[in-house]
């Protein structure tokens, strides 16, 4: 069995003469969304795709196979919910609420300018038709929106899944950063706290040894003999 564990998204920087010669595999979603698979090209060879982990393969996505030839994958196609709002009493901003609630749910969906398509689910139907939206069940290619299920791999091996992973490491540097300062304002403010503190024990202090001063001096001055009553 031949293997393919490279894929070139639309065939980009590949002339339309080879795209057009290349044997073609007819796959859905289900198994598109998969990195690793096994399947049959139009030529009848046996091929084994191994890609990067969350790779989902579209169609128009060219797999190269080991031994250099070329194979274009067809989305297939399969049953879906097509979604599309009333003309009559709705209006096309009835697929954006749509839209929103069936991501509130994590549904995979393909969005179109006038229409959505989910995987069947006849409870989500039900919800979608209690929306005044209008649901049927057809035959066709399904290409979800990416994102949570994986990007494409550019031809350098980097995925856009990979790019947003980047972007959250900023982030974090970002965030250890301000820590860093907000725990240098911590330290002056215990500095200052224990200068002040110092210097007002040192006054206490200052003063009483006045106080005893003046005591032994006045010891002195007024000894025995003095003619000053010391009971008192």
């Amino acid at each position: 069995m031949l293997t393919a564990n490279k894929l070139m998204p639309q065939g980009r920087g590949l002339a339309p003469v080879l795209v057009k010669r290349a044997a073609t595999i007819e796959l859905d979603w289900d198994v598109r969304q998969k990195s690793r698979f096994d399947t049959t090209d139009s030529q009848g060879r046996r091929i084994g795709v191994f890609l990067p982990r969350g790779t989902a393969v579209r169609g128009g996505d060219i797999l190269v196979v080991e031994d250099g030839s070329l194979v274009r994958v067809i989305a297939a196609p399969q049953t879906v919910l097509r979604i599309t709002h009333c003309t009559a009493h709705g209006t096309p901003f009835d697929l954006v609420r749509a839209a929103y609630h069936l991501g509130n749910r994590h549904v995979p969906i393909e969005l179109q300018p006038d229409h959505l398509k989910i995987e069947p689910d006849h409870v989500l139907a039900d919800m979608l038709r209690a929306m005044h939206l209008i649901v049927n069940e057809v035959q066709e290619s399904f290409e979800p929106e990416g994102g949570a299920y994986g990007g494409h791999v550019t031809n350098d091996g980097h995925s856009h899944h990979h790019h947003g992973h980047a972007h959250g490491g900023g982030h974090d540097h970002e965030h250890a950063h301000d820590h860093d300062h907000d725990h240098d304002h911590d330290h002056d403010h215990d500095h200052d706290h224990d200068h002040d503190h110092d210097h007002d024990h040192d006054h206490d202090h200052d003063h009483d040894h006045d106080h005893e001063h003046g005591k032994a001096q006045g010891g002195h001055v007024h000894g025995p003999g003095c003619g000053h009553d010391h009971s008192h």
